[in-house]
């Protein structure tokens, strides 16, 4: 299919970007490393929430004379076919919380994800979700209702005297499924909580994995909830069986790191049965790869956007859609803003992609972190933050100015002999110079402040990022340096003109700090 060779063909610009190494090795699989492999299905089991069990759970319990009534469908069990990522995107706006599989069928094998057989591979897959009995579909996306569901926490006429924590069990019995109960006392059943951490081995501490979403379910009872900074959670729903929960990565700060096969764009890392009160999960640098790096790279990202605002000071953060692609055997990095356009909207590329531009834009990344031989905390930290300072800058300076950077990387190492980032005498070599120098400057920073030490990133290169660290330590914090990032700062001299401009009080300093490293 022509957009698989399109996929191929633009492939090789994701080393466009602060590349570290000469050569690049074209992946198959983006984030790849231990098997996450799909999610096996066995056969389907007999939902113990649909109205009919809960209703026969109901008369067993309190007998044929008590007001069944009260039980009336409260929710509909659907899935959703959306045809692209503009209504994948419509649906998570409204707030579904969307599962990749049936949750009605038993798990032969656990995975990170799973994609309908009866689907071609470039389509997204169904989406299972549980909505209100009110809630108004929207238009043009496929949907099929699945099931008429009871769910107890969701009735607006639930009587005093029922325990539906009994009723639910004996729906469990009735449908074959009480091997999934406790022992069947009130302690049994619990509202999960917990707390997700990361041990920081470079500087010896334990800190919550922050912002990002535990998600957990037995059949139709859904429930998710986004950790806090110090990596605490708390579901809105209590269970009597022991949830399935999952950590999906994207971010409460907008931010998504990986994919699920096609067009779903967070990772997502299964943890397994858990119990009725909650799982605690903890990691480490022993721990599964793709969930070590992809909670570094998670914190390094929510770090980096509360960076972005101090007392009320702000700089523009990354967009809120920013697609972040884990490559754990590459050695090189980028931030080649493909999904947000850049490349892919310029005319001639446009032109040539046609009718497979916006699907094309769907599939690639913004960010590419390369995780080659990085074990360490801080090393994966820091490059993931050096990538999240060019999505800043790619904000404030806009597509065009973006495209002439990635062009003239490209460009760079090429003319040079396949040197990273050229000799900086070629034309238009300004771009690579004003966008490295800010992003080098920023890793420097936020390493320094998240981990101490003088760190020296980038110092090797023609661009000389430590012009901006002396302006730093000088009392020229981030945020006025960004300030001087507009679209027409092209090379070093502009953007040292430009700062002057704006801070004429340090012009002598200024001046001073560029030309020490002229």
């Amino acid at each position: 299919m022509k957009t698989k060779h399109v996929l191929i063909m633009l492939a090789f610009l994701l080393p466009a970007s602060c590349t570290k190494s000469n050569l690049f090795y074209p992946d198959r699989n983006p984030d790849e490393g231990l098997e996450h492999e799909m999610i096996v299905l066995g056969k389907q089991l007999e939902d113990p929430y649909t109205v009919a069990n809960m209703s026969k759970a109901f008369e067993s319990v309190y007998g044929t004379k008590a007001d069944r009534g009260q039980i009336t469908t409260t929710d509909f069990y659907v899935r959703f076919l959306p045809r692209d990522e503009a209504q994948m995107d419509e649906l998570l706006s409204m707030g579904l919380q969307l599962i990749d599989h049936p949750v009605d069928y038993e798990i032969l094998r656990e995975g990170d994800y799973y994609h309908d057989p009866q689907l071609g591979e470039e389509d997204i897959t169904w989406q299972y979700a549980v909505v209100s009995k009110g809630f108004v579909f929207p238009s043009g996306i496929k949907y099929e209702i699945l099931d008429e569901c009871f769910l107890p926490e969701n009735s607006s006429t639930k009587a005093e005297y029922v325990d539906w924590d009994s009723v639910e069990r004996e729906a469990f019995r009735l449908t074959g499924n009480s091997g999934m109960l406790r022992d069947g006392t009130k302690a049994d059943t619990g509202r999960p909580s917990g707390r997700v951490t990361i041990e920081d081995d470079s500087s010896g501490k334990i800190v919550g994995v922050k912002g990002v979403k535990v998600s957990c379910n037995v059949f139709v009872k859904i429930a998710s909830s986004f950790t806090d900074e110090e990596g605490y959670y708390e579901m809105n729903m209590s269970f009597s069986s022991e949830p399935r929960y999952r950590l999906v990565f994207k971010n409460r700060k907008g931010f998504c790191i990986g994919f699920n096969l096609v067009l779903v764009p967070a990772s997502v890392s299964t943890l397994g049965k858990g119990g009725v009160n909650g799982m605690d999960v903890h990691v480490d640098g022993n721990s599964d790869r793709k969930l070590y790096t992809r909670c570094v790279v998670n914190n390094a990202g929510y770090e980096y956007y509360c960076s972005c605002n101090n007392e009320g000071i702000v700089m523009k953060t990354p967009p809120s859609n920013l697609r972040i692609w884990l490559f754990q055997r590459l050695s090189i990095s980028s931030a080649v803003m493909l999904h947000q356009g850049a490349l892919i909207d310029n005319s001639v590329v446009a032109k040539y992609l046609g009718e497979y531009s916006f699907l094309v834009k769907m599939f690639l990344p913004d960010i590419t972190v390369g995780l080659r031989d990085m074990d360490s905390f801080s090393d994966i930290y820091s490059e993931a933050v050096h990538q999240f300072a060019h999505a800043s800058h790619f904000m404030q300076a806009g597509k065009d100015y973006w495209d002439k950077y990635i062009y003239n990387v490209l460009l760079s190492f090429v003319t040079s002999g396949f040197v990273t980032f050229g000799s900086g005498t070629e034309d238009n070599h300004g771009y690579i110079e004003v966008a490295e120098m800010w992003a080098y400057y920023m890793q420097n920073r936020l390493h320094e402040d998240r981990f101490g030490g003088n760190p020296d990133f980038g110092s090797s290169y023609w661009f000389s990022p430590q012009i901006l660290m002396v302006l730093d330590n000088k009392g020229m914090d981030r945020f006025k340096i960004f300030s001087a990032l507009g679209s027409d700062i092209t090379d070093r001299d502009l953007f040292q003109a430009k700062l002057v401009s704006l801070y004429p009080e340090s012009r002598s300093m200024i001046n001073q700090a560029f030309g020490r490293y002229n």
